[in-house]
């Protein structure tokens, strides 16, 4: 029988924000606190403290903790990990740093391709070779690892990745290299045939490292994480959601943190999935900006777009290529520099750029008066009357216009001869045709048409950017969510107990041996559904995947399959399968060449219980302003008089004529001159462009 969960608590951290969400049974109790760089876990517990003064409980009385984490992910993009030593097959010492010959952007003369994790100095090859069929070609040199433990012992090493070349299909010399180093070294040690059982030795040697970079840093932060809820009264069992969306446990995640690149976003586009199938919308993009990044997710039929392979950090204009690649199971999206906290600057050709660096929590926006003196979005905002200064953050924080015009005049204005407003104006424009470029970016790439789908936003500053991004991007409709301002800790709170296991094994349709296949299946099926059983006792689904491709293709497509046992007279049917997806993403199936076998998936998970259908409305009776105030109307290029409504005071079908702003304690959405706002039944608004 599934333990019951009545009282869940979602813990979300981000490079800004700690955003803290409360579900007891049923009722939410949220918070957001400024993120504590040196001690993260500080305002977890600073935020469970205020919430469970709301909601009249104590911390004994939480039965789960679900965390999610932008740590792991910052760590890597500002290489503030441990010191890793590379432990690879002779001859691929350095594969992390040739990357593949792919350009990501061809015709750049001066392309300057991202720098490897770890320097070539800390990369030690060792002879012994496995084949690609799994066979030993040649002995693992034992003693070069005997030696190589001594050196990497008497050096500042905090972590060893080990990564041989087709270890994928047999893992024998990276477990014994692992049972040799572990004698003489009490440091962590991650090998690729665990974190990343996929082919292709670039992708998986670099999220070898990648796991080995962050494990002591991650493993330390859980570990205090733990000890100190214990400290405070919360005995209950914590959970960290992984970039896939499931849920696996501390100690999972401790051995493998490179699972929790993404958690965080992960979170919110469960939360959007949520929202999309509460309303029966089977397209929608999701947008989640924050305070250090904006993310942007594509969602069908109610389940956001996954890969096998993602990039952390893309450093030249979006492109595929240009970041760090990880290969794991994550659900995809594109993550951008521009949240409340990214600075604005003026580059040498006289254009303002905004981000990617960012001001974050400490010292933060020049608003905020912690010490910041460079002007972040969140200070354009400000100036140009989307946000109160003496009701931000609940409250909490007191911004100050002044602090802010100023930094924007110093910074902005005077070098480009404008005045305040209108440099404020540039600032935010400027960031929102960034994430509007990165929309149509991510759409291109998988195929669609961005403005077909409705938008679902949240995250603390999207609501104030949402409706002019729709603009832009020819979307007429935007769902904001109750709760939009800690989204994605409330879709913690909704996240499965989930794993997706991998292994690559390539082989032909022609040479299809079912037995083979049902006995890599049943592992992995073990192996995921172990992870699962870790959380609950309750029903579990499993979701089996092959990717395939055509032989001598480059690249595989996702092929879904029955869940059960295979016989050789499946080939048929997997070959029409087969060609029914190649077709949904290329047109048309090809016919003659060979099809093959590459990797294998098996997801588990366990079954949620679904909510309550509604009905969208696009209707509604227009209500009177109860007050207003001047804002700048991007739009039309002027500031106007315009509405401020506090959102609990909006029943369903209540219509918000725009411009307006729709006031809450953690955001504010911004209602712009093109569209209306309608109170949908549950409380979501819904921003309707005029005369649709």
């Amino acid at each position: 029988m599934t333990k019951r969960h009545d009282i869940r608590l979602g813990a979300d951290i981000g490079g800004t924000f700690t955003d803290i969400a409360l579900d007891v049974r049923g009722k939410l109790f949220s918070t957001k606190v400024l993120t504590d760089y040196s001690a993260p876990e500080q305002a977890i517990l600073d935020g469970i403290e205020i919430v469970i003064l709301d909601a009249g409980i104590s911390a004994d009385d939480i039965d789960i903790v679900i965390h999610g984490t932008t740590l792991a992910t910052n760590a890597l993009i500002e290489r503030r990990g441990a010191r890793t030593a590379l432990i690879t097959t002779e001859g691929f010492r350095d594969v992390i740093e040739m990357r593949t010959e792919n350009r990501f952007e061809q015709y750049d003369l001066s392309l300057v391709l991202p720098k490897p994790l770890i320097p070539r100095e800390d990369r030690f090859p060792v002879k012994g070779r496995i084949d690609a069929q799994g066979k030993e070609l040649q002995a693992l040199d034992e003693a070069a690892l005997e030696a190589l433990a001594d050196v990497i012992a008497e050096g500042d090493f905090g972590s060893v990745a080990i990564g041989f070349i087709h270890s994928y299909m047999n893992p024998a010399h990276e477990q014994r290299a692992r049972e040799i180093l572990s004698r003489k070294l009490s440091i962590p040690i991650s090998i690729s045939s665990e974190v990343s059982p996929q082919m292709r030795e670039f992708e998986r040697f670099n999220t070898v490292c990648a796991n080995a970079y962050v494990r002591p840093q991650m493993a330390d932060y859980l570990s205090r994480l733990q000890v100190r809820l214990k400290e405070m009264g919360a005995e209950c069992p914590v959970f960290m959601i992984h970039s896939g969306g499931g849920l696996i446990s501390v100690e999972t995640a401790s051995e493998f943190p490179v699972r929790l690149v993404e958690s965080g976003p992960a979170g919110g586009a469960i939360f959007a999935a949520d929202i999309a199938r509460r309303f029966s919308l089977d397209r929608v993009v999701s947008y989640d900006m924050g305070g250090t990044t904006a993310k942007i997710c594509l969602i069908e039929d109610y389940q956001p777009h996954t890969a096998r392979t993602f990039e952390v950090a893309r450093t030249y204009r979006f492109c595929k290529g240009s970041g760090m690649p990880i290969s794991i199971p994550v659900i995809e999206m594109i993550e951008i520099g521009a949240g409340g906290g990214s600075i604005a600057w003026v580059d040498a050709m006289g254009r303002i750029q905004a981000g990617p660096e960012s001001a974050a929590s400490e010292p933060g926006p020049a608003c905020y008066q912690r010490g910041g003196e460079r002007p972040a979005i969140t200070d354009a905002d400000l100036v140009l009357g989307k946000l109160d200064p003496d009701n931000f953050a609940g409250g909490k924080i007191k911004l100050s216009v002044e602090s802010a015009s100023a930094a924007i005049g110093r910074d902005i204005g005077d070098p480009l001869k404008l005045l305040t407003e209108a440099a404020a104006f540039g600032i935010v424009e400027v960031v929102d045709e960034n994430m509007a470029n990165a929309a149509r970016v991510h759409a291109v790439e998988n195929g669609k048409n961005i403005s077909e789908n409705i938008m679902i936003a949240f995250g603390g500053a999207a609501p104030l950017h949402a409706a002019r991004l729709c603009e832009k991007l020819g979307v007429d409709q935007c769902l904001i969510p109750k709760g939009a301002g800690v989204g994605s800790a409330i879709g913690f709170l909704k996240a499965p107990f989930g794993y997706e296991a991998l292994a690559s094994n390539i082989m032909r349709l022609s040479k299809f041996d079912a037995g083979a296949v049902n006995a890599m299946l049943g592992g992995l099926k073990e192996i995921a559904e172990g992870f699962v059983r870790a959380g609950t006792q309750g029903k579990i689904v499993r979701e089996i995947t092959a990717f395939m491709r055509y032989r001598g293709q480059g690249w595989e497509i996702p092929v879904p399959l029955p869940d059960r046992a295979f016989t050789a007279a499946d080939t048929g049917m997997i070959e029409a399968a087969f060609k029914e997806r190649y077709a949904q993403f290329f047109g048309r199936a090809v016919e003659g060449p060979e099809i093959e076998f590459v990797t294998w998936s098996v997801k588990a998970q366990d079954v949620r219980p679904e909510g309550e259908r509604f009905t969208l409305e696009t209707d509604g009776a227009a209500i009177p302003a109860p007050t207003t105030r001047a804002v700048f109307d991007p739009a039309s290029g002027r500031t106007l008089e315009t509405a401020i409504v506090p959102r609990e005071t909006l029943s369903p079908g209540a219509r918000v004529t725009g411009p307006a702003v729709i006031v809450e304690r953690e955001t504010s959405t911004i209602v712009t001159s093109p569209f209306d706002a309608v109170i949908q039944i549950d409380g979501t608004i819904l921003l309707v462009r005029k005369g649709h």
